[in-house]
């Protein structure tokens, strides 16, 4: 059973962890989408797409790069009592409150998977902006990184079982 959890958390952090280093170079992405709406606002005829692109481009930066985040332990952390603790107690702790992550993780996938089928469903749903663009490609980016948060909550719950018995991550 030990070998299985340190299989499943060496395969879902090596993604996450690829993934990320991926998806940190996103912000560029956003700032040249954010600069080519200045230059064109200001020289030319003002985009419509600028501002709902980068909305997207900061969504997909920030739903894909969250599990990158968690693995590195980035995430914001109420230190008053935390810091203080010893390792098998913050494990403890670690997997306890996990759970609550995890069962608000599945919640967020279900509404998810529900609206993006409805995108599907009905036509293509557009945003009702001038733009007007299709709202599938980032609802399917939001199921995608909301799962692998899903399975980087997991892999971190499973973290949190071997240091309690005491095994190498």
């Amino acid at each position: 059973m030990i070998g299985t959890l340190k299989t499943y958390v060496n395969a879902v952090d090596a993604i996450n962890y690829r993934l990320g280093r991926i998806v940190m170079y996103g912000i560029f992405v956003m700032m040249g989408i954010l600069m080519w709406s200045s230059v064109s606002k200001t020289f030319f005829v003002p985009s419509l797409w600028t501002l709902e692109m980068a909305q997207f481009a900061m969504v997909a930066y920030y739903v894909l790069g969250g599990p990158y985040s968690i693995q590195l332990g980035a995430n914001v952390r109420m230190d008053l009592l935390y810091g203080d603790w010893t390792p098998r107690r913050k494990a403890w702790t670690d997997a306890f409150t996990v759970l609550f992550l995890i069962f608000y993780l599945v919640v967020l996938l279900w509404g998810g998977i529900d609206s993006t089928i409805y995108s599907f469903k009905y036509g293509g749903e557009r945003s009702p902006t001038a733009w007007r663009p299709y709202l599938w490609p980032i609802k399917v980016i939001m199921c995608i990184g909301i799962f692998l948060m899903l399975l980087q909550s997991v892999s971190e719950l499973f973290k949190d079982i071997l240091r309690l018995k005491g095994e190498d991550i």
